[in-house]
């Protein structure tokens, strides 16, 4: 474990913010999470691409020293109609392109999907990737002003999404799998459709991301899967004033109309 921090309690901070405000951070992140999936033999994946830290609907979490120079953990929420395709659209749309049809219906009450979750192996064990960042992603989709989000999720990854409220998107790929990064690795197409309520979330899960939304900036978590850990929350996200939501739902409409399906083939219109 990194000298700064204690191995017999770890005091962190959980920290939320929008990845076009913080380049550095991005940086941090991104060398972090590379670094994790390279040493699982993953060194290809679209959604560790780098071009997330330009795009203006892309939200970052970190698990961060309380200086903010060693990130030991993140993941991010990408809203549908920012300068990129969510990543579940570029990870499986070749596979099966009824992905786009689905994430365009729901970007137009505003939609995202929480993505690029690690946790370095410093904190292994401390619940830090799951259920924490899982719940934290959720409960910045408030903030952000989203009404569902999307998940593309590794196996360990599933029932941590689905005791949070996500369930199983069975028209994509084979009943919600793909073989995805590679072909001895599967992963499943989840969604939760209501990320206000979460009507099929367990109750631990729903009463820790109201927490979190009620006091972004005033909580304190001192245990994780029965380890001692303090980490101070930080989740109100800065500059939220320059976010417009009903502009980036305004180009979802335009970039699926020109590039995701054939006029023709839209029964709904």
């Amino acid at each position: 474990m990194n000298d700064n921090l204690n191995p017999e309690k770890p005091h962190l901070r959980l920290r939320a913010f929008r990845a076009i405000d913080e380049p550095r951070t991005c940086e941090l992140f991104i060398e972090g999470h590379t670094n994790v999936l390279t040493s699982i033999g993953v060194t290809k994946v679209t959604s560790s691409r780098h071009e997330w830290q330009y795009n203006p609907a892309a939200f970052v979490i970190v698990v961060e020293s309380l200086d903010g120079e060693q990130v030991y953990g993140g993941a991010r929420v990408h809203v549908a109609g920012g300068t990129q395709p969510l990543p579940i659209e570029e990870a499986t749309g070749a596979m099966d392109n009824k992905i786009f049809e689905i994430v365009w219906k729901y970007a137009q009450q505003g939609t995202g999907e929480i993505c690029g979750l690690w946790n370095s192996p410093e904190l292994a064990g401390f619940g830090i990737g799951s259920p924490l960042l899982i719940r934290t992603g959720i409960a910045l989709c408030t903030q952000i002003g989203l009404h569902s989000l999307f998940a593309l999720c590794a196996p360990y990854t599933v029932k941590p999404v689905v005791n949070s409220g996500m369930e199983l998107i069975h028209e994509v790929g084979n009943e919600g799998t793909f073989y995805y990064p590679k072909l001895d690795l599967v992963a499943t197409a989840m969604m939760l459709k209501n990320v206000t309520d979460m009507p099929l979330a367990k109750e631990e899960d729903r009463a820790a991301i109201w927490e979190m939304r009620q006091y972004p900036n005033n909580l304190k978590i001192d245990k994780l899967k029965d380890k001692d850990i303090v980490i101070d929350l930080q989740l109100e996200i800065p500059n939220l004033y320059k976010w417009d939501l009903a502009q980036t739902i305004a180009s979802a409409n335009k970039k699926f109309l020109e590039k995701a399906v054939d006029l023709k083939d839209l029964s709904f219109f």
